[in-house]
């Protein structure tokens, strides 16, 4: 994420992300899933706007510029709002921890589509405990922000570590990757989302779960073309069962000369990763005029 602070208040970006792998190796007694994943934050940015409020009061507001497409899926979730919205929450939870008595202003401009498998709630989260921690003066570490952003779900930790990373645990234990060149894809969110709890409802363990270190050497080697035929996500068979527009992505992108795609998360957010940033613009461009969604050109970043 990137952190801008003046006078008036601190403005963090937020990045979505992409699971260029993520498998299910076991059902946990808590009730989420053993999971071990390869993330990696994508340069599609929400905004969160901090600034110290002397009354005391937590006042939220959210400015939605996702295109206001209609849900197919009954399970499509929004943007909650009030306390019911993760940036509400994260500094709610950080000013109790730290003793603050200050109140805040915050505004969350939403820009990466919710219900995408692209982490955007969890970002804006790790985003608004960066934002309080440098608004309200604290200055923690981020080691001391850690078991904060894992209480408010399981991707925020991975947003607090500033770059691609492989997660395991439910998603809280983050092992940094040191990033290797510039990776470019193209993300295409059709107009439906899904909940993740009903994905990994359905989801089985696999008898035998696929090894990360296949794909984990093609990262650390930068070896796009290995990477590309690396790309793995147990959750595709079953977001696609929920999901109809899943397949006709699919299908669509197999037509495209990428070096591979696939579902991130849970869905319903798919994506191909491309050789270099012109070729990831030009599939864009192709991709935009079949009116599948909403259709980017992204690169990793840090």
């Amino acid at each position: 994420m990137y952190v801008h602070q003046n006078a008036e208040g601190v403005v963090v970006q937020a990045p979505a992300k992409l699971n260029l792998f993520l498998e299910i190796l076991g059902k946990r007694p808590d009730g989420y899933h053993e999971i071990e994943t390869l993330m990696v934050p994508i340069s599609w940015y929400d905004t969160v706007l901090f600034h110290p409020e002397p009354s005391g009061q937590i006042r939220f507001r959210c400015k939605l510029l996702v295109p206001s497409q209609p849900p197919v899926s009954a399970q499509s979730p929004w943007v909650p709002e009030g306390r019911d919205n993760l940036v509400v929450q994260a500094v709610e939870l950080l000013r109790q921890a730290a003793g603050v008595r200050q109140g805040a202003q915050i505004e969350l401009v939403k820009r990466i589509p919710p219900g995408a498998g692209l982490g955007g709630g969890s970002s804006d989260a790790a985003a608004a405990l960066v934002g309080a921690n440098l608004g309200w003066k604290l200055y923690w570490p981020p080691a001391a922000l850690l078991p904060l952003a894992s209480r408010l779900g399981s991707d925020v930790p991975f947003f607090l570590a500033g770059g691609p990373a492989i997660c395991r645990g439910r998603g809280e234990i983050v092992q940094p990757l040191w990033p290797v060149g510039s990776w470019h894809f193209v993300v295409v969110h059709p107009p439906a989302g899904l909940s993740t709890a009903e994905v990994y409802r359905h989801c089985e363990v696999p008898n035998r779960p696929r090894s990360i270190e296949a794909i984990q050497g093609a990262w650390q080697q930068g070896d796009k073309a290995a990477l590309g035929n690396l790309l793995w996500n147990r959750l595709e068979p079953i977001a696609e069962k929920l999901c109809p527009w899943i397949a006709r992505l699919r299908a669509q992108l197999a037509h495209q000369e990428v070096l591979g795609h696939q579902l991130t998360g849970s869905g319903t957010g798919y994506f191909a990763l491309c050789r270099h940033a012109r070729q990831a613009r030009r599939v864009a461009q192709r991709l935009h005029a079949t009116g599948l969604g909403t259709v980017v050109a992204v690169h990793s970043c840090r």
